[in-house]
C-alpha cells in the first residue's frame, strides 16, 4: 500500500514529479495490473511500493511494516524474504543452473525452500526436464519461468513483476501470464505487475491506471476491450 506517495526527481525548475499524491492498496491473493501512457509514473509506483527506490514524501507499506522505518540492512532483509521480482531483464546467473538460480534467494539467506514448495512450483511451470540447464541452454520463455519460480519459491507476500512479458512472443507471454494468474487462483499469491499490453492486463483481477503521476482509475474484472477503450482516452 502507498499513502499519500511522492516522488521528486532534481531540484529547482528541473524537478519532475513522477508520483504526486498517490494513495493505492494492492488487495492480498490477488492479481492487480499497472498501466498507463509513457512516463506516467507506473513503474516508479512499483519501484517505491516495493523498496526499490525511496519516496520523498509519504508511506509504504508491505503487509503493516512501515518502509520508511526500515534501515538498509532491514530493506535489504524484506525484500530478500517477502518480496518476488520478475523483470523484463531477467537478471539470472549464467553460471548458475535453473535450479540454482531459482533457490539464490533462499540460498543468500541461509534458507531452503519449504518442503514440497519448490516440487509444486517447478511443476507449475513445467521446468522438471530443465533444472540442470543454465540460462544460454534455455529459450526466452523457458528463462522466464525460471525467473518467476525464483520470484514464487519463498513465498513471498507480494510478488512484483515489470512488463514480464515484454520480450516474449504471444504464445510464450500468454503462457507466462497464465502461470502467474494460477499462483494466484490456486496459491493465493499477491502479484503486482506493470503492463503497457490490454491483453496482458486483462488476466489481472483489477487495473489501476495511472496518469501524470496520479491514479486516474481503477477497474475490476477488466477485459482486454474495456482496458484499451480506457487507454485510448489517455491519449496512449
Amino acid at each position: 500500500m502507498l499513502v499519500g506517495a511522492v516522488k521528486r526527481y532534481g531540484s529547482g525548475q528541473s524537478t519532475v514529479v513522477a508520483l504526486d499524491d498517490v494513495t493505492i492498496a494492492f488487495p492480498a491473493g490477488k492479481f492487480t495490473a499497472v498501466m498507463g501512457p509513457s512516463g506516467s509514473g507506473k513503474s516508479t509506483m512499483m519501484h517505491c511500493a516495493a523498496g526499490l527506490d525511496q519516496l520523498t514524501t509519504g508511506r509504504a507499506f508491505v503487509g503493516n511494516t512501515d518502509l520508511s522505518t526500515l534501515d538498509d540492512r532491514a530493506l535489504t532483509m524484506l525484500r530478500r524474504e517477502r518480496i518476488g521480482f520478475v523483470f523484463q531483464t531477467l537478471n539470472l546467473v549464467g553460471t548458475l543452473t535453473a535450479e540454482e538460480n531459482i533457490c539464490l534467494p533462499l540460498t543468500l539467506s541461509g534458507r531452503r525452500p519449504s518442503d514440497g514448495v519448490l516440487d509444486q512450483v517447478v511443476s507449475m511451470l513445467r521446468l522438471g526436464d530443465r533444472m540442470r540447464h543454465r540460462p544460454a541452454e534455455l529459450s526466452g520463455g523457458q528463462q522466464q519461468r525460471v525467473a518467476i519460480a525464483r520470484a514464487l519459491v519463498a513465498r513471498p507476500h507480494v510478488v512484483f513483476a515489470d512488463e514480464p512479458t515484454g520480450n516474449l512472443d504471444t504464445r510464450s507471454g500468454q503462457e507466462i501470464l497464465g502461470y502467474l494468474r494460477s499462483a494466484v487462483d490456486k496459491h493465493h499469491q499477491s502479484i503486482v505487475m506493470v503492463t503497457h499490453d490490454p491483453n496482458a492486463a486483462a488476466w489481472a483481477d483489477h487495473v489501476v491506471f495511472v496518469v501524470d503521476g496520479r491514479v486516474h482509475d481503477v477497474m475490476d474484472r477488466p477485459s482486454a476491450d474495456s482496458v484499451l477503450d480506457v487507454m485510448k482516452g489517455l491519449g496512449r
